[in-house]
């Protein structure tokens, strides 16, 4: 039955595609079709694919962002390299410098001194933390400027204490 059907539809085609139905078919045929639902905002289609090229975006943006490129990674390993050594410097100088005036019988007695030589102490430690977090150019210059100013400040000290001893020697001689 199938079959005759089919050979019916071909053999007339022509005559069956000239004719259109009526106005009031199409209206029955619709009026026993469901009812369609309003689409929610939320199953647009248009609304997801918008979603997805924003977060594709999005993560793309990221990515690129927090990236470090192989170039930074070496700047701030020789950062950190560079400033090791200076510091095994300076620390070194300072270290001979403390030595000194424990030398000549000075301390860390004088307020102002001791004051400011802390305060320095604990810039250059707020400093070195910051250099490992974040290494910079700026923040290594300026822990190598602290080191310069605590070397110069232990030096001022110094010349204080042998003007101190020289003027006990000359008095002692009078």
């Amino acid at each position: 039955m199938k079959d005759a059907l089919k050979k019916f539809v071909d053999q007339n085609r022509e005559a069956l595609d000239d004719k259109t139905p009526r106005h009031k078919v199409w209206q029955a045929i619709a009026d026993q079709l469901p009812q369609s639902k309003v689409v929610s905002l939320w199953n647009s289609v248009t609304l997801w694919r918008a979603a997805a090229i924003f977060l594709t975006g999005l993560s793309a943006f990221l990515f690129v962002k927090n990236m470090d490129s192989p170039v930074e990674k070496k700047v701030a390993k020789q950062l950190q390299g560079e400033f090791e050594d200076v510091e095994s410097f300076y620390s070194d100088e300072i270290a001979k410098k403390v030595a000194l005036i424990d030398d000549f019988g000075g301390t860390f007695e004088e307020d102002q001194f001791t004051q400011d030589f802390e305060k320095l102490d604990a810039m250059y430690q707020v400093l070195s933390d910051q250099l490992k977090d974040n290494p910079s150019q700026k923040v290594r210059d300026a822990l190598i400027l602290n080191m310069l100013v605590r070397v110069d400040l232990l030096n001022r000290q110094i010349k204080k204490l042998e003007d101190q001893k020289r003027k006990q020697q000359g008095d002692a001689s009078v």
